[in-house]
């Protein structure tokens, strides 16, 4: 089905470059005239988006949802590129990237230490343990934060404090259990039912440490905390 070339809508990758897949799952093919702009370039996307009908391609796999281009008329797109271009020789345009880099770093660093705090506030472990706090906040901030990660502490959806509390239940997931290597059967809702057995599991765990009493040795955040701490942050959430 050849599509009006007025419309503005989000699809998925067809069987060739050229055919795409309506959300109701229609083939369509892109009006005549339009060309597939790649993924890469914000700024020039951004700007041929805003400047009339174009179809955003996206693709999920798993949970995550991967951009592949935009389609527009071609000379839509090769206007706003030219624009762009010269925008990026513009004197100005160097200064302002950099004032904005250092603007996401500061935020991003004021980000990390909030979001370290609000893992020590879940944790709440007793005094004897404020090593360990230290340690299992560090280790699931450096995880959680980093900026494209994908994890639960980049969104914005729940408050600071929850994705926190996720972030060291998903974290304790990988490192204290077996999930990694479990054989989980493809049943709707078991992998769901897993992981909320395991959560059970790591919230008993941390209670150990809330209440002040004796670790044992073969504790296994014990053993995770004892391991280097690159080793344990390749972990999803």
């Amino acid at each position: 089905m050849r599509a009006m070339p007025h419309e503005t809508r989000t699809v998925r990758p067809g069987p060739r470059p050229d055919r795409l897949r309506a959300e109701d799952g229609a083939l369509l093919t892109p009006p005549e005239g339009w060309a597939l702009l790649p993924p890469g370039d914000a700024m020039l996307t951004r700007r041929v988006k805003a400047a009339g009908p174009h179809w955003v391609v996206q693709e999920q796999k798993g949970r995550k949802m991967f951009s592949r281009g935009l389609w527009a008329p071609a000379e839509t797109i090769e206007r706003e590129r030219r624009r762009v271009e010269r925008e990026k020789m513009m004197p100005g345009y160097q200064k302002k990237l950099d004032a904005g880099r250092v603007r996401r770093d500061r935020e991003q660093t004021a980000y990390v230490r909030q979001f370290e705090a609000e893992v020590i506030a879940f944790l709440a472990f007793d005094a004897r343990y404020a090593a360990e706090a230290k340690a299992l906040a560090t280790r699931v901030t450096a995880h959680a934060t980093p900026v494209g990660s994908g994890t639960v502490a980049r969104t914005e959806r729940i408050p600071v404090g929850q994705r926190a509390e996720a972030a060291v239940i998903a974290w304790m997931r990988h490192q204290t259990t077996a999930y990694d290597n479990l054989q989980i059967p493809r049943v709707k809702g078991m992998r769901r039912d897993v992981r909320r057995m395991l959560a059970e599991r790591s919230r008993a765990l941390l209670e150990i440490y809330r209440r002040g009493t004796t670790a044992p040795e073969t504790c296994p955040l014990r053993r995770a905390l004892a391991q280097p701490a690159e080793s344990n942050q390749g972990s999803a959430q």
